[in-house]
């Protein structure tokens, strides 16, 4: 094959993994629109994340039955992948951050839930031995700083205590770990349809003993628009974004798909200030343009020597 043409589909192939992931990060940041007409019906936190993992694992049931049913199809040994981004990521995240919501602003959670990033960059040059570039971690850092202005996070910062801080730090990694455990089912042939399926099959019952399905089936399926409505926030905010983020995953590293996925506070920010009313601040602006910047640097052209390029689970020295 002419090495040309493979850079160039290569390239192209990246280019999408990065749209993909965008994508992701934008519809997860709609997911506000759906919480809090859900909030208003009276459901708790966990009734939301509940509802959302298994109306999640039905649609996607129901799709692979009339798409492929041999993606139903997994391998007793590889369960662990699925546990870990059902239980340990999906609902031990939760868990970790709607404990933090009750303990601190919401901006001091935020900012503490996007550490995430820097989780995975540590645990993916330990298990993936990606590298941690100069360009990765000058991302990070101004991607991280972004979102303090975003949240406004600087004059709360002194309302965190030790447990509030471990609890915050639980979250971020908890969310990272979606990255990691789905890296190692796509590496064991999986499809993003399945990997999506079985996440939010054992999120689901990992929520059930925090939830209230009798309430939730009372006050969320209480009409006709209330049914489309359920079905468009698992749509919308879960069954597309995870799709779409796992098969990103696929060519772009972890750490710059975590990265790229911090597109996602900032897009709930704008959808606050749309939908919501809620102020524009010369920070909110200057953290949107941190957070953007980020993730420009991190899809710059690799150049030089000690740098690595990244795409399709490589890391290839520049010459």
């Amino acid at each position: 094959m002419d090495k040309g043409l493979y850079t160039t589909a290569d390239k192209n192939r990246k280019g999408l993994s990065v749209f993909f992931i965008l994508l992701a990060g934008c519809l997860w940041g709609c997911m506000g629109l759906f919480v809090r007409p859900l909030d208003e019906k009276g459901l708790s936190s966990w009734d939301i994340v509940f509802l959302r993992a298994v109306c999640t694992a039905v649609c996607m049931a129901v799709f692979l039955l009339i798409y492929d049913m041999s993606l139903f199809r997994i391998k007793l040994k590889d369960v662990w992948c699925f546990l870990g981004t059902g239980l340990l990521s999906i609902v031990f995240f939760n868990l970790c951050y709607f404990k933090e919501i009750t303990l601190t602003p919401l901006s001091v959670a935020a900012i503490l839930l996007y550490t995430a990033p820097a989780f995975v960059m540590i645990i993916s040059a330990f298990c993936f031995k990606e590298k941690l570039t100069r360009r990765k971690l000058i991302a990070l850092v101004l991607s991280f700083v972004g979102l303090i202005f975003v949240t406004g996070v600087i004059g709360d910062a002194g309302k965190l205590t030790v447990k509030t801080l471990l609890i915050g730090l639980g979250a971020g990694l908890g969310y990272a770990l979606y990255s990691i455990f789905g890296r190692y089912a796509l590496e064991r042939g999986y499809h993003s349809f399945t990997i999506s399926f079985y996440t939010f099959l054992f999120a689901s019952l990992g929520t059930v003993f925090f939830a209230r399905p009798g309430f939730i089936i009372k006050n969320a399926f209480d009409s006709f628009g209330g049914v489309a409505f359920v079905i468009a926030f698992a749509l919308i905010s879960t069954v597309l974004p995870y799709i779409v983020y796992t098969i990103g995953l696929k060519s772009v590293e972890n750490g710059f798909a975590s990265i790229i996925a911090s597109i996602e506070p900032v897009i709930a920010t704008l959808n606050g200030i749309l939908w919501f009313h809620e102020r524009m601040t010369i920070g909110v602006l200057v953290g949107i343009v941190l957070v953007l910047s980020g993730i420009a640097i991190s899809q710059l052209p690799v150049k030089g020597k000690g740098e690595a390029q990244e795409g399709l689970g490589q890391n290839v020295e520049t010459s």
